[in-house]
């Protein structure tokens, strides 16, 4: 376990090879259902640390393979996963409102107790749904990732969000809320203080956005009325994605929040959840192929003003089947 650097994209790459023994889709002997001796016979929403973390608090010393150009470190960092209930089949559209707020809440005591860790300089708290992106254990959980090195996307989101406060005075998040709003078409609903849309940008076909309507950066500086409104649009979108092409949406759910250390970014960066959901059509694929990963030229098969109308309707259709209040 270690991390290695990466020269040509100064960035580094974590090594855990412990993680080869994960158990695999376990059929019975679920470890996070209440009864298994890993968990509470009676919980929520829960936070347990990963068995197979990729980085650790106390990590081993690098492999001896390391030399002036290609650097080593120890892993050091936090692996956590997020139990979102007890029962092994819930999903998260399935939860009440009430519930989901519980997994906020839990997410944002997460970030707030790892970001005192100095050796932190991000924290990502993330979702992987369905076998299709590689989700080994059935049970409904997410994940947190607490890194000692600043992940290079992350690193480019708030380089060009910096130079686009630099040059307009404005925060780039809160001009794409405004701009979606403006032109309607790739919007999918908004409440009192989120707005979902697929972006004009975005290279998955229903590759939504969730963003906060007021500027900030981070769960920790949201009101209650904030965060029982972000559980209730991540309720309705989830649903939505589900009842898009009538079977559970794989999808990878990440949310972007503040580093927590190093240069104060409220003025410029602004919270956001990014999906990336991997299917073009009810059994198709959106495969990312050589151009997008040899040269990050992302290539989206479907125009968003196309796919976001559909899964505004497949929306309509969850309110109607969940008799669910539109507003």
């Amino acid at each position: 376990m270690e991390l290695r650097y990466n020269p040509l994209l100064d960035d580094w790459t974590m090594v855990a090879s412990n993680r080869k023994k994960r158990p695999n889709m376990p059929k019975t002997d679920c470890p996070f259902c209440p009864g298994s001796g890993k968990v509470p016979d009676v919980y929520d929403v829960l936070k347990y640390d990963n068995d197979f973390p990729a980085l650790m608090p106390e990590p081993p010393e690098p492999d001896p393979v390391g030399s002036d150009l290609y650097r080593t470190e120890k892993a050091v960092g936090k692996c956590e996963v997020i139990l979102y209930s007890p029962s092994h089949t819930a999903t998260l559209p399935e939860l009440p409102v009430d519930h989901i707020e519980k997994l906020v809440d839990l997410w944002t005591e997460r970030f707030v107790q790892l970001e005192k860790d100095s050796r932190h300089e991000y924290v990502l708290i993330f979702e992987n749904r369905g076998e299709e992106v590689g989700v080994t254990m059935p049970h409904p959980h997410g994940q947190i990732y607490a890194y000692s090195r600043m992940p290079l996307k992350i690193r480019m989101e708030l380089s060009n969000c910096k130079k686009h406060h630099e040059r307009t005075g404005s925060c780039l998040i809160c001009d794409m809320n405004q701009e979606e709003q403006e032109f309607k078409e790739r919007v999918i609903v908004e409440n009192d203080h989120f707005l979902a849309y697929i972006p004009f940008f975005t290279d998955y076909p229903y590759g939504l956005f969730i963003a906060s309507k007021s500027h900030r950066t981070a769960l920790s500086d949201f009101s209650r009325g904030e965060k029982r409104a972000l559980a209730d649009i991540l309720k309705r979108m989830t649903g939505a994605m589900d009842t898009l092409f009538d079977r559970p949406f794989p999808y990878m759910m990440v949310l972007h929040q503040r580093p927590v250390t190093g240069e104060d970014v409220e003025d410029y960066y602004h919270f956001h959840i990014e999906f990336y959901p991997p299917l073009r059509e009810r059994d198709k694929i959106k495969y990312y192929a050589s151009s997008e990963m040899g040269a990050w030229a992302a290539c989206n098969p479907h125009a968003v003003e196309e796919t976001a109308p559909q899964l505004r309707e497949a929306y309509r259709r969850w309110l109607e089947r969940e008799g669910v209040d539109a507003s």
